[in-house]
């Protein structure tokens, strides 16, 4: 993961859920749009954030940016975080009649536990997911939850999110 986000941003004032900022100039308007994208997303995770008003623009939200985002995001687990079971998986997806599969993976890349769900919109319209999956484990350990589609051509899993992740012993 990287970021694109320049030191020297500003949250000048959060009021009625909207965030008003500053963001240094990028001379190439596709990694302007890319900057302002990284910084909404990451603004309206928090429940005091709705919008975000880049100096005198016309506010946003998410939905502005969907165009740049992959098939499969995963809000839930984030990167880094311990886990138990049942985990609930959460994101947003648009794929092949809507169905999202959930997989994860011990330290020794051994699948534990699967699953799979439905988001709220199918093909062609993003909609939300989410997938509870168990699992049992005797040790604390690495692990990775992947999240992805199954082809509809050939069965393969296809637009892979992987997240790293922390098992918790138990479950």
């Amino acid at each position: 993961m990287t970021t694109l986000v320049p030191a020297g941003v500003e949250v000048t004032r959060i009021t009625d859920g909207m965030a008003t900022l500053r963001v240094p100039s990028a001379d190439d308007p596709a990694q302007r749009r890319l900057r302002e994208a990284q910084v909404v997303w990451t603004l309206t995770q928090f429940p005091t954030v709705r919008q975000v008003r880049v100096e005198d623009a016309a506010p946003v939200d998410r939905t502005d940016f969907a165009d740049l985002l992959p098939p499969i995001v995963v809000t839930g687990p984030i990167p880094g975080e311990r886990v138990s079971a049942p985990l609930v998986v959460t994101g947003t997806a648009t794929v092949f009649e809507a169905t999202v599969s959930v997989r994860v993976l011990d330290a020794a890349g051994r699948e534990v536990a699967t699953g799979f769900g439905t988001a709220s919109c199918g093909s062609g319209c993003r909609g939300g997911y989410r997938v509870v999956v168990g699992w049992r484990t005797a040790r604390e350990q690495k692990g990775t939850v992947e999240v992805y589609e199954v082809s509809a051509r050939d069965g393969s899993r296809i637009n892979t999110m992987a997240v790293p992740v922390v098992l918790a012993p138990g479950g």
